[in-house]
């Protein structure tokens, strides 16, 4: 299971970087077609994945990139509140096929998978995004490594949490810190303005936090839904939920820091 989940971490690297350097169109599809399966996924969760409501959620995923890609934001909400109509028309037609909870849950997750991954491509579009964009990775992915090597080093007192028992608060706290480490040696390498140092440094371990939350979030409608995965398409990782749910999060918070403290 180490060398299989090793291997797939190290394609899945290489592609990221292969496609984070390239930035353009390459990535907004990429990205688009990961928010289509991370929402196949998540509906599956609920048993709602070849359904006509699902099949609403996904082509309002796609429409949805494409407003935000374009910055057409004055559409965004309308195109979203239709959404919500015409779901909530299929469950007042075929109801009760349906129950409320379904449908609610294919309207959060154009908001929770597709809204938020969204915020992928929009740091990579920023100005001197070819670099800021790494923030989102040291936050979530970053911050993970860290977490779990400090965790399994000095790790004594358990996380109030039913949902990751095994997490240690020495290990959160660690998460936070390496993060905010590699975000501030990150920044040393690429930049001069001594400014820059300790913004990069704040977002690295602002963007744990929130990773962490991120990752918690995920297992708590894994457990919800009673499902350990969310898929199997990445071999030893699970599914795309299970390897960007902390992307999910610190993708937007990465955007607002870079974009306010700049």
């Amino acid at each position: 299971m180490f060398w299989t989940r090793l291997a797939s971490g190290t394609v899945l690297m290489a592609i990221t970087i292969a496609l984070m350097v390239n930035g353009g169109f390459p990535l907004f599809w990429v990205i688009t077609v990961i928010s289509l399966i991370g929402l196949f996924e998540l509906y599956r969760a609920v048993k709602m994945e070849k359904t006509f409501p699902a099949l609403v959620g996904y082509i309002s995923s796609l429409v949805l990139d494409i407003l935000v890609l374009n910055e057409e934001y004055q559409y965004l909400i309308f195109w979203l509140i239709l959404t919500l109509m015409v779901m909530m028309g299929t469950y007042v037609i075929a109801y009760p096929k349906y129950n409320s909870e379904q449908i609610v849950m294919l309207f959060f997750g154009v908001f929770y998978v597709t809204l938020m991954l969204s915020f992928v491509f929009k740091v990579r579009f920023l100005e001197e995004g070819i670099l800021l964009v790494w923030l989102i990775f040291i936050g979530a992915w970053g911050s993970d490594t860290c977490a779990y090597c400090v965790g399994k080093l000095a790790g004594r007192h358990k996380m109030p949490s039913t949902l990751s028992p095994n997490k240690t608060i020495e290990g959160c706290v660690g998460g936070i810190l390496g993060a905010a480490l590699i975000g501030f040696l990150f920044a040393l390498a690429f930049y001069k303005d001594r400014d820059l140092w300790w913004q990069f440094a704040l977002i690295g371990g602002v963007s744990s936090v929130i990773s962490q939350i991120g990752d918690l979030a995920a297992s708590a409608i894994k457990r919800n839904h009673d499902i350990k995965d969310y898929g199997t398409l990445i071999p030893g990782h699970g599914g795309i939920l299970d390897r960007f749910d902390s992307i999910l999060f610190t993708a937007p918070i990465v955007y607002i820091l870079a974009v306010f403290l700049r």
